[in-house]
């Protein structure tokens, strides 16, 4: 089983990662690794702090020589800005955010020890072990890649630009949807014999634990309620070159909760980030009475940040799953018992 554990608060000193499971003999690319994590800082409409933190990676276990050797990979990614004993306190809670649930849940009377661990920052460790993930899934010539599809209603690149410059001038933010596809995943990953053995459910549970996200489709998604079971279902076909395969791929690759061989397809709903410059209407967690919301530095829109987040996540999930069909110690063990069941199918 591959498992991941994460540490570290937005402004604290460092962000950590332990991820156990990964086989032994697995190369590892360090540059491929802060490759993803410049990926996951760019995109328009991102905010003052990416211009501060110039992620990398640091290796501190699990891999000598280059490779894998089975034990827990710990991970670290310095915070430039680790100015978190020097912040004022945060009295107003955000609308849309953690903030005041998580006061209340923990009786805290600053609002800083819930906003430094929920913000998104953390998630810059999540794609460093992403990419160790994905690194592995390549051995098997499986690919992950995600598309930005709307921001603000828009789905044009030169339209979403301009959604976004209105709402920095207006001092707001924007949400919008982006879609993974994982390609050359082979049939039998996940299991219908329990619920959380479900890929589908795991998939989705993982990219809705992405900061921001509201909604998540597998395949054709919300969209197969308004048609007929005949247009929805992928019909089967076989031959000789192709083994068992689809015309179509309205499932997105997953049907009973198993990967059927046609690639997996995510997609997800962002809302807009819930740090305004213009701040709502609040109420004072001390005092209670009405103010307006904590203004916090933030991005203007990080819908394509989060789609770069979801191919790390997508590739933690499918990783695990790749692993529990076809053991977890060593690489190469992992390749004779997958080129086994690719010949048997």
């Amino acid at each position: 089983m591959l498992r991941l554990l994460s540490a570290g608060e937005s402004h604290g000193a460092a962000l950590l990662a332990i991820l156990e499971g990964m086989p032994a003999g697995l190369k590892v690319d360090k540059g491929f690794i802060d490759q993803e994590l410049k990926r996951r800082q760019s995109g328009y409409g991102r905010g003052p702090r990416m211009k501060i933190e110039q992620d990398r990676v640091d290796i501190l276990s699990g891999i000598a020589r280059g490779k894998t050797i089975g034990s827990p990979i710990a991970l670290k990614i310095d915070n430039r800005d680790s100015s978190i004993d020097k912040l004022p306190k945060v009295l107003a809670p955000r609308p849309g955010h953690a903030d005041l649930a998580g006061a209340l849940k923990y009786d805290f009377n600053d609002i800083r020890f819930v906003l430094e661990r929920a913000s998104a920052r953390e998630t810059a460790i999540r794609v460093a072990a992403g990419a160790l993930c994905k690194t592995f899934l390549k051995e098997f010539r499986i690919v992950v890649s995600s598309r930005l599809l709307m921001v603000g209603g828009e789905s044009t690149e030169s339209r979403m630009k301009q959604k976004i410059d209105e709402a920095r001038q207006k001092q707001d933010t924007l949400g919008g949807s982006f879609e993974v596809v994982a390609q050359g995943v082979p049939v039998g990953l996940g299991s219908y014999v329990q619920s959380d053995k479900r890929l589908d459910a795991r998939l989705a549970a993982v990219v809705m634990s992405i900061p921001g996200i509201k909604a998540v489709e597998i395949g054709l998604g919300a969209e197969s309620a308004n048609r007929m079971g005949s247009e929805v279902h992928d019909e089967i076909f076989y031959s000789k070159s192709k083994g068992f395969y689809r015309k179509t791929n309205n499932a997105g690759g997953i049907e009973g909760g198993i990967s059927n061989g046609e690639p997996i397809v995510v997609r997800a709903y962002m809302k807009p980030i819930s740090s305004l410059a213009q701040p709502l209407d609040s109420v004072n967690i001390i005092t209670r009475k009405p103010t307006k919301a904590a203004i916090q530095r933030a991005d203007i829109c990080a819908v394509l940040a989060a789609g770069v987040i979801a191919e790390g996540a997508v590739a933690f999930v499918l990783s695990d799953a790749f692993l529990e069909k076809f053991g977890s110690d060593s690489l190469s063990q992992i390749k004779r018992s997958f080129q086994g069941y690719i010949n048997s199918l």
